[in-house]
């Protein structure tokens, strides 16, 4: 690796991420950040050191940890810390060393939080309480650190505002369907380097993810097995033309698995057994719950590492396979969604923030403002070359009345 593979890191998704220029512009002129501390704690790549390089421009002092031990990459790390970002993070830290770069971001004492899965917020909130008064809000970019939040405001312990960017409809939509959909698949197809043409993939969980998950397994000419517990959700995904069964009775058909739930042993160690030799176990949930892997592991009579982040596990005759550790397996085994996905959310991500500094909320979970949203998605359209009808006065009174 060059001592200059950071940089160029940065300067490429820069060249691809038009919708944090255009913010980027704007804040560097009008300063909305200016005396404000932001902790940003999201997977260290390029494309957050881009977010965290707009709210520098808008005068942030920013100090960044990453939510993932496996998704840091050391060589942008090192290039943000050159360009004035205080960077708390190494590839594969141990979970003590994860804990004290989270802790080194609350004890710089932010104002705001930009976080992803909600640890940041959990430690703040389990260790340094005192702090939660110098916190303005904050956001938080996925579905498990939006369920945690939740979970939290109902028990009356959020005392601060958060903005569920996760929620938005220009991050669900784009970010969880296109970027996990293609972003899981490039990450298995660079680890394994096999076919997934002819394959039976299952897919565990059919919300925003797993329909990008098993979409683009069906047009990589997979067969695809959905699992569920929501019975909604199964509909879905059985009239969209996958089969849908308990995971239980996918067990023994898998080729591959992908968890992406939110919730913990969804493939569990107990019933190996059912599971097909040879199968890819892997996880796209944002904690590394969802497969078993120490239950494996315990289990397993062998272990080793085949090739590059792929450990295989030997349950007598029979083999199986865990990509990364079972943690996110776009992350862990690639460079995570497409810079193009990320200029949305993180575009959601810089906007929501200003906008909680303008506006003292009430503690609690808020949605990302309507204005938000719209004004993300004109920025997108405007940097595809794309524009949309506007409605005449007199089309206006008719809805209206």
């Amino acid at each position: 690796m060059t001592d200059d593979s950071g940089r160029k890191k940065l300067d490429w998704v820069r060249a691809h991420m038009p919708i944090l220029q255009k913010i980027e512009d704007d804040v560097s002129v009008r300063r909305p950040f200016a005396g404000i501390k932001a902790a940003v704690c999201i997977h260290l790549e390029a494309k957050t050191g881009r977010l965290c390089e707009v709210l520098a421009a808008g005068g942030a002092e920013v100090y960044l940890a990453g939510s993932n031990p496996l998704s840091t990459q050391d060589d942008v790390a090192a290039e943000l810390k050159h360009r004035g970002i205080h960077v708390f993070a190494r590839h594969g830290c141990t979970p003590e060393e994860y804990d004290g770069y989270i802790a080194s971001l609350i004890e710089a004492k932010p104002d705001i939080i930009l976080d992803d899965g909600g640890d940041t917020v959990e430690m703040l909130l389990a260790r340094y309480p005192e702090q939660a008064e110098h916190v303005l809000g904050g956001c938080e970019e996925t579905t498990t650190g939006v369920s945690r939040l939740v979970t939290k405001a109902a028990r009356g312990e959020l005392p601060f505002p958060m903005i569920s960017v996760n929620d938005a409809l220009c991050k669900c939509l784009f970010d969880n369907r296109y970027g996990t959909g293609q972003s899981v698949w490039t990450g298995i197809m660079q680890t394994t380097n096999l076919t997934v043409a002819g394959k039976t993939v299952v897919v565990a969980g059919y919300g925003w993810c797993g329909k990008g998950v098993a979409n683009r397994a069906k047009g990589l000419g997979a067969s695809v097995i959905v699992t569920e517990i929501d019975p909604v959700k199964a509909l879905e995904a059985y009239m969209d033309g996958f089969r849908v069964m308990p995971m239980r009775n996918a067990l023994p058909l898998g080729d591959v698995f992908i968890t992406v739930t939110g919730c913990t042993h969804v493939i569990d160690s107990k019933d190996v057994g059912l599971i097909k030799d040879g199968a890819i176990l892997c996880n796209a949930g944002h904690f590394d719950v969802e497969v078993d892997v120490k239950g494996f592991r315990k289990l397993s009579t062998a272990s080793r590492e085949v090739r590059k982040n792929i450990m295989e596990y030997s349950f007598g005759d029979k083999r199986l396979y865990i990509i990364a550790e079972g943690r996110l397996v776009n992350l862990a085994s690639g460079d995570g969604h497409p810079a193009e996905i990320m200029d949305m959310s993180f575009g959601l991500q810089a906007l929501s923030a200003e906008y909680l500094i303008a506006h003292r909320l009430s503690p609690g979970v808020h949605p990302v403002p309507e204005e938000i949203n719209a004004q993300v998605a004109d920025l997108k359209l405007g940097s595809l070359g794309a524009s949309i009808d506007v409605l005449t006065p007199e089309q206006k009174a008719y809805l209206d009345s």
